[in-house]
């Protein structure tokens, strides 16, 4: 196969891009899933665990009627897994876990001379549910990237609920990472179990993890019952690459992204014809040694794109523009252009730094804002799980030296009320 290449006059490249941005209004049009997650939400909400049960039966045919995981199964998994999956699980939570300790924030107090006190208090949520896929494949790094920042930010309970049955592999990520309980249930009837509570389920305060289209549509229905952490679609993968890059190396990361989804897009941004078409038969080769062909093919023929680009400069715009998940920089010197990226999930710098080492291993987070969001969202992090409480404590005094300037702008807002709050203090 070939991935189309078109060399960019300003025209052509975008009509391209807008091609594959329209996948995003594709994933949009779901009014009959629309109304079927409507139904489970509303099933769930009035029936609870009978919903879930009822589910379960019908679409998890290996469900055998226990939603929760006990916990000495959850250490089976652990203890039987194979070792040196286990130590490379401890060895991506220790740096996971370095890499996002910088991010965990305190709070603070500041005293005026008249003995006014403001101040701000920073606190983990008290609940927080993960939800991980469990369908063609095992994603136990999912639990890693959610549950560690959540545990830096001292979430008091984290909860994790996987479709049944639970798969080994995301058992024992959840014993390493420290998941406190697991449920089997999958799909948006998961989503609604945790925003509302069931009799075996409790109610959390937030909701992360990745999903299918149901899952991402209960996300979505249920933003304001609960928080959630976004909503994340197909991945996509940005590479920008000059005339030294190994097309080798760039083909194997496209396919990387590609092998997820067929709705996954792959694109290479280079100054240079013959990368572009050494990376085009690179990818020819390495697909047929591929699992998931089928899966990536598709992803190309559909989602896939090389542009060849007249300038550095125009290379830079056009990623900014798309604003990807990933980005790859296989440049000379690529931590010159990183300031210059300011729309992109994750960035990749240099031949040695391929996008599956920060899905897996590196320590950044691999939950990544998609459909162009990276030009004002950001990756997920200890800071999604905190939030932020002010207080206040003014003396008599400080109160009084504010007084006007409250009485001025109350009364420009036309709050009575507001005034004579602080008014009555003084009479």
């Amino acid at each position: 196969m070939t991935i189309r290449i078109i060399s960019t006059d300003g025209k052509s490249e975008w009509n391209a891009i807008k091609r594959i941005s329209s996948r995003f209004d594709t994933a949009k049009e779901s009014g009959d899933i629309d109304d079927f997650v409507r139904s489970v939400i509303s099933n769930v909400r009035a029936r609870g665990d009978a919903a879930l049960i009822d589910y379960s039966l019908e679409y998890d045919k290996s469900f055998k009627g226990r939603i929760a995981v006990d916990k000495k199964d959850i250490k089976a998994a652990y203890d039987e897994a194979d070792p040196d999956f286990i130590a490379a699980m401890i060895h991506a939570t220790e740096n996971i876990r370095g890499y996002h300790e910088h991010q965990i924030q305190e709070g603070y107090e500041i005293r005026s001379d008249n003995g006014s006190i403001m101040g701000q208090m920073v606190r983990g949520l008290s609940r927080v549910g993960i939800y991980v896929p469990g369908g063609t494949a095992a994603y136990p790094s999912t639990v890693l990237m959610n549950a560690i920042p959540a545990k830096l930010a001292g979430v008091d309970e984290l909860i994790m609920l996987t479709p049944p049955p639970a798969k080994p592999e995301i058992l024992a990520a959840a014993f390493v990472a420290g998941v406190d309980k697991v449920f089997q249930v999958g799909g948006a009837q998961a989503i609604a179990a945790m925003a509302f509570g069931t009799e075996s389920i409790p109610k959390v305060d937030k909701i992360v993890g990745p999903g299918n289209i149901y899952v991402t549509r209960a996300k979505r229905f249920l933003f304001g019952t609960v928080d959630i952490d976004m909503i994340a679609g197909p991945s996509e993968i940005l590479v920008m690459a000059d005339s030294d890059a190994d097309p080798v190396y760039v083909a194997a990361d496209m396919l990387s992204q590609a092998e997820h989804d067929g709705m996954s897009s792959s694109v290479l941004l280079t100054c240079s014809e013959e990368l572009a078409e050494k990376t085009n038969e690179e990818i020819s080769s390495q697909l047929e040694t591929l699992s998931r062909r089928e899966i990536a093919k598709k992803s190309l023929d559909d989602y896939g794109l090389i542009l060849v680009c007249r300038s550095e400069d125009e290379m830079v715009g056009i990623a900014n523009t798309f604003a990807p998940e990933h980005m790859e920089l296989l440049v000379e010197d690529p931590l010159r252009l990183v300031p210059e990226i300011k729309n992109a999930g994750s960035i990749f710098c240099g031949p040695y730094s391929p996008e599956p080492l920060g899905d897996y291993f590196s320590g950044a987070n691999h939950v990544l804002p998609t459909y162009g969001t990276a030009s004002w969202a950001s990756p997920l992090g200890v800071y999604d799980f905190i939030k932020r409480t002010s207080y206040t404590m003014y003396t008599k005094e400080g109160l009084a030296a504010a007084a006007d300037d409250i009485r001025a702008i109350g009364k420009a807002e036309g709050l009575q009320a507001h005034v004579a709050a602080v008014d009555k203090r003084f009479e």
